[in-house]
């Protein structure tokens, strides 16, 4: 039994974890509803609505350099939000992250074009861009530890996964929107006016959100690393900012957590991005086919991630994610000459499995991160290691792919890419530890354990 007092509970019932699961997936697939709206629409619509002086390729290149913008962004509010959330609640960041989120996506649905405002125009949406990734930064770290801080350690990788699910639900739900409006809208049309619905839609997706997100309770975890903290602060013991313990007791997990991520995220942004422009710019494909195609490949997604999550509880985080990096490795060198066949079936079963492969480590990682770093300092570290890698990883992904398109005139040197952050991520992940099981609470010394196992998931009420 701790010795630090656990804070006073009220008269209301602890939530139940269906409901703190919930509110994670709905949440997150809102926030990333609105980030990845802004990367298709960045592969279909700004290069010519805010760059119609560029050449088509380099409109597109500096329509993606506005989608990096958001990945800039990430870190910096990985770090205020996790510093944050480790020392006031998850619960009340993540209601902010989602008001910040909502809030830029439908403002870019209000936006003046280039032919209204000139370059300002391309400046605020860079802005709008960069609020969207500081609000994201802080989303993922608190989604996922909310649930798994919530949940016991025997089935944590499938409870964390279900957040990490939100990603591909709002791939999903953007792509799916924006395919209806290609089929029933002309390109004159969507070009117009159409475009914008899909980002004033989120004013509605986020009211839904934030209902849901503040009828939750802060994790049992979290409430006692606070009650530890407040007891140490009127002790007079001076503690650091979480991540400055962060960078100084865990720098090994960080280094590897980064490592790990590099291929998963840029992976990730090469099919669902990248690919989108390749197919219908380069390839000369219908663009409604090729979002047909992602839909698809999103609903894979979104059915894998959970089971591979769930597979790691077994098999241990480490050997999941390691064998996704090795077939992410090789991947890159079948997709390209597979896509151009042309054939819908063909690309549509290519996309969906690389979506799987990309599970493979998508699943495992939120158990993975959380499992790195103790109670008081885990929305810091976790959401730093995550973060941090999108400004080399995801963000310039789309760019550095469309250069080496364009500087080779061949798919072959995108393949080497993949490849090649591939071997740095199975490096990360052979040097990590595996985390399964483990109590990084007991090995810090503090005394608020994660929970144990909790019951299975029972109805809210």
């Amino acid at each position: 039994m701790s010795a630090y007092p656990s804070p006073a509970r009220g008269t209301r019932p602890p939530t139940s974890l269906t409901k703190v699961i919930g509110a994670g997936v709905i949440g997150t697939t809102i926030e990333w509803y609105d980030f990845f709206l802004y990367g298709s629409a960045a592969a279909l619509v700004f290069n010519k609505l805010f760059f119609p002086s560029a050449d088509p390729l380099v409109g597109t290149m500096l329509a993606f350099l506005t989608f990096s913008v958001g990945f800039v962004a990430r870190p910096i509010g990985g770090i205020v939000f996790g510093h944050f959330g480790d020392r006031v609640g998850r619960k009340k960041l993540l209601t902010l992250s989602l008001l910040l989120m909502g809030g830029s996506t439908f403002l870019i649905g209000l936006l003046p074009t280039y032919a209204t405002l000139g370059a300002g125009a391309a400046a605020l949406l860079v802005t709008l861009r960069f609020v969207q990734g500081f609000a994201v930064g802080g989303e993922w770290g608190g989604a996922v530890l909310l649930v798994a801080e919530h949940g016991g350690p025997r089935r944590r990788g499938l409870w964390a996964s279900l957040p990490q699910a939100g990603a591909p639900a709002g791939n999903l739900l953007a792509a799916l929107v924006l395919w209806i409006l290609a089929l029933t809208l002309n390109q004159e049309a969507f070009l117009s006016w159409g475009w914008r619905l899909p980002f004033l839609l989120s004013a509605v997706l986020v009211a839904v959100g934030f209902w849901i997100r503040v009828s939750v309770d802060e994790s049992p975890a979290f409430q006692q690393a606070k009650a530890r903290a407040e007891a140490d602060r009127a002790g007079a013991v001076k503690e650091r900012a979480p991540l400055l313990r962060v960078l100084r007791d865990h720098r090994r997990e960080v280094l590897c957590g980064m490592a790990a991520r590099l291929v998963e995220n840029i992976s990730y942004y090469v099919i669902t991005a990248f690919s989108l422009s390749y197919a219908a710019d380069t390839l000369g494909m219908d663009r409604d086919l090729v979002l047909g195609a992602l839909i698809v490949a999103n609903a894979c997604h979104l059915v894998s991630i959970p089971a591979f999550g769930a597979l790691s509880d077994r098999l241990g985080r480490r050997p999941v994610y390691l064998v996704g990096t090795v077939l992410m490795g090789a991947f890159g060198f079948v997709m390209f000459p597979l896509l151009q066949t042309r054939d819908a079936a063909v690309v549509t079963a290519t996309l969906a499995a690389g979506m799987v492969v990309h599970a493979m480590m998508f699943g495992p990682q939120a158990a993975f991160f959380s499992e790195m770093f103790s109670t008081r300092i885990r929305y810091s570290g976790a959401s730093f290691t995550y973060q941090v890698t999108n400004i080399v990883g995801g963000g310039l992904a789309p760019i550095v792919a469309l250069y080496l398109l364009d500087r080779f005139d061949s798919w072959q040197p995108v393949a080497v890419y993949l490849g090649a952050a591939a071997v740095v991520s199975a490096a990360g992940v052979l040097l990590a530890r595996e985390t399964r099981g483990s109590d990084p609470d007991a090995q810090t010394g503090d005394t608020n354990p994660l929970p144990a196992d909790a019951p299975a998931p029972t109805p809210a009420g």
